[in-house]
């Protein structure tokens, strides 16, 4: 007798999940390992990330790929749904965005020659004084080498690729960048000759950001992050991709 609605209700439950509206994720695949191509699909921390929320909440993740400094006014533009690209939360981006409950600590950190270990392997010697310290132009990294390393000489570089040179080349003694470049350095075989304290220089929460008028999606968002983080799907992404131990100061 119930066979008929029974067949009913799973033929409209399917149609409706096949009918979900996506969630249109906004992220930079240029950071590995937080989100990077490989070949044409993105991968990483917040590709995994993305998935698994769009999961739990019912709304497949659709990849949305465009540079960084393009992310919040895509997002402002409604072009994307959430912004899930290594943010750290900041008082500037806070006037824009509400941030998710944060995901993930990173910070600045040093990395040096693989062969300069016995000079510069431990965290006090970033403040030696007259140490040759490089940095990205304009970040972070920069704003922190300035105020907190006043007897270093600061070199300021266009990218982390040159910096890399100017290291490898012994012109500055340490570069220091963001968590991810250095995480890069322990799940890539590009780069073994250079390692990182893999200490963390400043601390940084990174979130997820949704634009300040939706409540209702943040809060089913927080919700989905808060159960990836109980059953274990969240630190199982992170160390997959982040197979390092981080020491916090």
């Amino acid at each position: 007798m119930n066979r008929i609605p029974l067949l009913l209700c799973s033929f409209v439950l399917c149609v409706a999940g096949a009918h979900a509206q996506a969630l249109r994720v906004g992220v930079a695949p240029d950071r590995p390992p937080l989100a990077f191509y490989d070949g044409e699909r993105i991968v990483g921390v917040e590709a995994d990330s993305a998935r698994a929320l769009g999961e739990i909440v019912g709304r497949p993740a659709q990849m949305v790929p465009m540079p960084f400094d393009e992310l919040l006014d895509a997002l402002e533009a409604g072009r994307v749904d959430i912004i899930m690209s290594g943010m750290s939360i900041t008082g500037e981006r806070a006037q824009r965005v509400l941030f998710l409950d944060p995901y993930l600590q990173a910070g600045q950190m040093a990395i040096m020659r693989v062969d300069s270990v016995a000079r510069f392997g431990q965290p006090w010697s970033v403040y030696r004084e007259g140490i040759r310290v490089g940095i990205e132009a304009s970040t972070t990294g920069e704003a922190w080498a300035q105020s907190d390393l006043p007897d270093a000489y600061i070199t300021p570089f266009a990218d982390v690729a040159a910096g890399f040179a100017a290291l490898r080349a012994g012109g500055i003694d340490l570069f220091v960048h963001d968590a991810p470049t250095s995480w890069l350095l322990a799940t890539s075989d590009d780069y073994a000759d250079l390692i990182s304290q893999y200490h963390f220089l400043t601390e940084e929460d990174l979130a997820w950001a949704v634009l300040p008028s939706q409540t209702t999606l943040a809060g089913e968002l927080n919700r989905a992050l808060a159960t990836m983080r109980n059953n274990g799907t969240l630190d199982y992404i992170i160390d997959r991709w982040i197979p390092v131990t981080v020491e916090v100061p």
